[in-house]
């Protein structure tokens, strides 16, 4: 995941039309610690892309053409994959063709990869219907069996991944009610997430818990995760008198046939490790997610 093969000829992926290009797939994810690029990039000019690269999941096809187009296509030569071109008559309109559909591109390979990675989530894990609190509040996640329950105790659920060297995944769901046009705009979301750290999620010194890092206020994105409005919040963790950090992602679904908002958050515990592929693991686990 998040790896992309770009086939463009050395001298355009080394000149102007590379530079814009790289304004996109080299920004930095927004809310991890360290700065992490979008992908990791392979680069090679189109006499190379041979049968090899043809298996690549995600492949860009970027060159001067006898028309200005963005084109997406899937499964070409191999199976998952997606394959985007964007093509220029000039070195001109081709910058121009990036610079419209940066984004874009951006998101299809994401969304492709997200796809990839929950049918995988599919074929292994824990049933949500035994679950004590999806069963009582009416929702439900896809949890994959690599993760083992910390906490379910019929209002706040928590499991956990085990990674190398004592670092984890951590993946959090529970709801709260309504009680404010703040619950819903996110002015209370860091308030909303204190309490629960603080109620639920302990630090390994008595009288530490978890909160959102003080000197570093998330960025929040208003979204819609199974159809209904929901607060995207991307930011950084850490324990209350410990020193222990790292990066967060939750949404918060607002549920207005039950005024609640349903949460579900996940968080990477590594020092000094890459995050953005574990990361973007819980992003797909949580979105799941399925309101009943």
């Amino acid at each position: 995941m998040n790896n992309l093969l770009i086939v463009m000829k050395n001298s355009e992926w080394q000149g102007e039309i590379g530079d814009e290009l790289r304004k996109f797939i080299a920004e930095p994810v927004l809310g991890l610690p360290q700065p992490e690029a979008q992908f990791e990039v392979t680069q090679v000019p189109p006499e190379s892309f041979g049968t090899m690269f043809k298996a690549s999941r995600s492949i860009l096809n970027i060159g001067i053409g006898n028309k200005n187009s963005f084109t997406t296509s899937t499964n070409v030569y191999a199976e998952p994959q997606k394959i985007i071109t964007i093509t220029g008559t000039n070195k001109e309109a081709l910058i121009r063709e990036i610079q419209k559909n940066g984004k874009a591109l951006i998101s299809e390979f994401k969304n492709a990869d997200l796809l990839t990675f929950q049918r995988s989530i599919n074929k292994n894990y824990w049933d949500p219907a035994k679950m004590p609190t999806f069963s009582k509040h009416g929702y439900s996640i896809k949890i994959p069996k690599t993760f083992s329950i910390v906490e379910d105790n019929g209002d706040f659920i928590w499991y956990r991944m085990r990674l190398d060297g004592g670092n984890s995944m951590e993946l959090f769901s529970y709801t709260v009610p309504i009680k404010s046009i703040d619950d819903e705009n996110g002015n209370n979301l860091v308030a909303i997430r204190d309490t629960i750290g603080k109620k639920y999620i302990p630090g390994e010194v008595d009288g530490s818990y978890m909160i959102t890092e003080e000197a570093y206020t998330p960025h929040i994105f208003e979204v819609k995760l199974d159809g209904k409005k929901a607060l995207e919040a991307k930011g950084k963790w850490e324990v209350k008198g410990v020193y222990m950090a790292g990066p967060f992602l939750s949404y918060s679904i607002i549920d207005k046939a039950k005024n609640r908002l349903v949460v579900v958050e996940g968080l990477t515990y590594a020092p000094s490790m890459n995050k953005r592929d574990y990361m973007f693991e819980l992003e797909a686990i949580m979105k799941t997610i399925k309101i009943n």
